[in-house]
């Protein structure tokens, strides 16, 4: 059996997004070891497929040369196959300091050098999918790989006993997105939606985001929410998402988590394209006034892959209605 090294992308969403290629490689008996930044480690344990996570001590920005030697010095001979999914110079330092005889990964950042085996950017960027899964060397399929999540049951038990939550008893809203606002659907927008729901909306995020979701939990009103923003593991997030009777979420990486569990969920986009970055569920619907005709007027703005607004008016998002989520959830829901 060979042994392969993957080098992380840094973002929780396109480390969902590797995936299919990991469950590719390990199919044909490679033995995987991930080595991915701590914010994005778990991930790669709720993957199966994976045998071992190697947490980076990296921070963003900088070459931190010094750092990547000493962890190449410590993995020198473990590996085969390094497969560099980052597009960095900086991510393929690491495995050409290790020695490691085969590296794979897209040409970029004047980095020939560091990769043995170089795949060319495309043109017309595909599905992140596809994009990770070619490293692979396969050639059919790519485009029907679905990203799939998996926690043991007792990990899940744990942290939903942990809050006094029971399957299915609650909503996750991810009303965060790290890019920017405008990405974000209003919080009085997801304060109303918490107060037309059934069961308590529970509020995940990164502790960056605990002043948006207290805001959303005081304007939904006593007992409709509960704000762990900023107060769960990430590994705890992910059992309330597997668990949840539905996720509503902004196009963030929690989204793609909850597409990955297969949770039945909501996905609301403005700036951003569904086209390039959908939720790959069946169970998901995504909302979004620039794919809808009847919307007046149109929304010629749209995609514009902006963090604010540059109108300053993101009706992309605030014209998108609580009343419409809710009628999105009851379509395979009885609220």
């Amino acid at each position: 059996m060979s042994s392969s090294l993957i080098i992380a992308p840094q973002w929780i969403g396109d480390a969902v997004m590797t995936e299919p290629l990991l469950r590719r490689l390990h199919s044909r008996g490679e033995r995987l070891a991930v080595g991915a930044l701590p914010w994005v480690a778990p991930v790669y344990r709720a993957m199966p497929q994976v045998d071992e996570v190697i947490e980076f001590p990296f921070q963003h920005g900088g070459l931190q040369f010094k750092a990547r030697r000493s962890i190449a010095k410590k993995v020198e001979g473990r590996f085969d196959t390094a497969y560099v999914l980052p597009n960095s110079l900086k991510s393929a330092l690491l495995p050409f300091l290790a020695s490691i005889p085969k590296r794979v990964g897209y040409l970029g950042e004047a980095r020939v050098g560091l990769l043995t085996h170089r795949l060319k950017n495309p043109k017309n960027k595909p599905p992140m999918v596809a994009f990770y899964s070619a490293l692979s060397g396969d050639k059919e399929g790519l485009e029907a790989d679905r990203p799939q999540l998996r926690l043991a049951p007792a990990q899940t038990d744990a942290a939903l006993a942990a809050l006094g939550l029971q399957a299915g008893g609650y909503y996750v809203f991810a009303p965060g997105a790290e890019y920017g606002p405008a990405k974000r659907w209003p919080a009085i927008h997801f304060a109303e939606l918490a107060r037309a729901l059934d069961r308590p909306a529970v509020l995940l995020g990164s502790g960056k985001e605990a002043e948006l979701c207290e805001e959303i939990a005081g304007a939904a009103g006593p007992d409709k929410c509960i704000n762990l923003a900023g107060k769960t593991s990430l590994m705890d997030a992910f059992a309330l998402i597997a668990a949840a009777q539905a996720v509503i979420s902004n196009d963030s990486g929690l989204m793609h988590v909850a597409a990955a569990f297969g949770v039945p969920q909501v996905a609301v986009f403005g700036s951003s394209s569904p086209l390039h970055t959908p939720p790959l569920n069946d169970q998901a619907r995504v909302l979004w006034l620039k794919d809808d005709a009847s919307y007046q007027p149109p929304l010629d703005c749209a995609p514009c892959f902006q963090r604010e607004c540059p109108l300053g008016h993101t009706r992309c998002l605030y014209d998108i209605t609580p009343e419409l989520v809710l009628a999105a959830l009851r379509r395979d829901q009885a609220l």
